[in-house]
């Protein structure tokens, strides 16, 4: 299915300026620190993420944007680099974000 029309960027939904909680700088700053320092592709990105849900009513899309952001914070990518992205859901007991590339 095709449909003609432009994509409207996160930036265009809101008005005025959005903050972090202190809940979003937390789990920030703890990803930052459980990410491996890898080598990680900066053009062409083929990316995929998995994600470990405890309960089966979260939505798929929720937490992309905040992981893509880390990610580009982590390992100085834009992510305007990528060009094609896989995003699962898993329901787990434990939860977990696997990245794959």
């Amino acid at each position: 299915m095709k449909v003609e029309i432009t994509p409207l960027s996160v930036n265009k939904c809101w008005q005025g300026k959005r903050y972090k909680t202190n809940d979003y700088k937390r789990y920030e700053r703890d990803l930052l620190l459980l990410l491996p320092k890898v080598p990680f592709p900066t053009k062409d990105i083929k990316l995929t993420l998995k994600f470990g849900f405890k309960n089966k009513a979260s939505d798929i899309d929720n937490p992309v944007k905040m992981i893509l952001d880390i990610l580009q914070k982590k390992y100085g990518f834009n992510d305007k680099e990528i060009i094609e992205l896989h995003i699962y859901k898993e329901i787990t007991k434990t939860p977990f974000i696997e990245i794959t590339y």
